[in-house]
């Protein structure tokens, strides 16, 4: 359900913007994302787990938000990450 050290710091690498950002919106919607879709797997095989499930929709509305702010601030960069995530608008 965790992403690993490896994938974490290839999603940092990938979108940060200077050597030392780790918490830049680009970078933590990212995470989430990735987050999110390794959840979304493990509900396709333990479709009872709602505690697990509370925390799903806690990331997802937390990348919302993420998605939100980076529209309303830098729309390019809002919709470079869309497209290399693969999100909706």
């Amino acid at each position: 359900m965790s992403i690993t050290k490896e994938t974490k710091e290839k999603l940092i690498g990938r979108f940060q913007i200077n050597d030392k950002d780790t918490g830049s919106s680009e970078v933590q919607v990212s995470i989430l994302t990735e987050r999110i879709r390794n959840l979304t797997e493990h509900f396709k095989t333990h479709k009872k787990d709602n505690h697990s499930r509370k925390g799903l929709l806690t990331m997802v509305s937390t990348r919302k938000k993420l998605l939100n702010y980076l529209r309303k601030t830098d729309y390019d960069k809002y919709l470079k990450i869309i497209q290399e995530l693969e999100l909706r608008k």
